[in-house]
């Protein structure tokens, strides 16, 4: 957790960097095919296979999302209500998202339909398995994965498989996973602006954890928000904290902006440039900034 002197010195510039892209940034973000829909049950099921699949290139992301939903007709939720895997598997099989597969997102319809079977929405189901004295969301999207896992997926996957693709949408901050989708997922759902949805109202935004992503943590090591070097759930919560100094009731408002400053070049995170070109120059820290002629480290953006 940064120091208060420092929370303050950061608050101005990144509440100007939250507004700037607030207002331009939305609509190149996967969240723009939840926003067609207006009913909030369409909105948290249309908003969890966004999330879910938000890994790849945004144009991509988008693409498959709306390939999934576009099989789904006018309401994605009443679409989940009805589904029968036997009877209407078949649109979906071909799809493909990186390393899911169509069975995958079949397996995943099965589970959301089981979640609003039980609870009669995505956020009941949660709150269901919440604490709300506790800090963070954490022991709650433990609970959220752990009763999702232990649905019936035999009608889409057979009897033998141990270890069923459609787990990979539902990692358990146990096992020192980041969440960062499942993240993403309860920001829209929770936060409400001209960024997020505000579809959920039940669970504050101060017990949200920031989604982790390859952007936010050059930025958050640059700015100093955190101390650990592997990216997991220890991480994300740590930068959150950070950013907890900031803002008490809703740290998160500011990953938008850091995830999108990251996405597009502007950070000087171990480059010879340092942040000459950074929108943060001046409050940020930059450790290990290469030397001039020296290769830029790979990996994905």
């Amino acid at each position: 957790m940064i120091p208060a002197a420092r929370a303050e010195a950061l608050r101005p510039v990144l509440d100007r960097l939250y507004r700037e892209c607030a207002a331009s940034a939305a609509p190149d973000d996967p969240i723009d095919c939840v926003r067609v829909y207006s009913d909030p049950a369409d909105r948290e099921i249309a908003g969890f296979i966004a999330a879910g699949l938000a890994f790849g290139r945004v144009a991509g992301i988008k693409a498959s999302v709306r390939a999934v939903l576009g099989r789904m007709g006018p309401s994605p939720a009443a679409f989940v209500r009805a589904l029968d895997p036997r009877r209407d598997a078949a649109p979906f099989l071909p799809l493909v998202h990186r390393w899911v597969r169509g069975r995958d997102i079949v397996a995943l319809l099965v589970i959301l339909r089981h979640m609003l079977d039980r609870a009669g929405s995505l956020e009941q189901f949660f709150i269901d398995g919440d604490d709300p004295a506790a800090p963070d969301i954490g022991p709650g999207l433990e609970s959220f994965c752990a009763r999702a896992r232990a649905t019936d997926l035999r009608a889409v996957y057979g009897r033998r498989t141990a270890r069923p693709g459609v787990h990979a949408f539902f990692p358990l901050p146990s096992g020192a996973s980041a969440c960062k989708r499942l993240n993403l997922f309860l920001r829209w759902m929770v936060r409400r602006d001209d960024i997020d949805l505000g579809t959920w109202r039940r669970v504050p935004p101060s017990r949200l954890i920031v989604p982790l992503d390859v952007h936010v943590i050059r930025v958050a090591q640059c700015l100093g928000l955190t101390r650990h070097a592997s990216p997991g759930w220890r991480m994300a919560s740590s930068i959150t904290a950070s950013l907890r100094r900031l803002n008490p009731s809703d740290p998160v408002r500011y990953d938008f902006a850091l995830c999108h400053l990251g996405m597009a070049g502007l950070c000087g995170f171990r480059t010879a440039e340092g942040d000459s070109r950074c929108p943060l120059r001046g409050v940020c820290r930059p450790r290990g900034r290469r030397r001039p002629g020296s290769r830029r480290p790979s990996g994905p953006r």
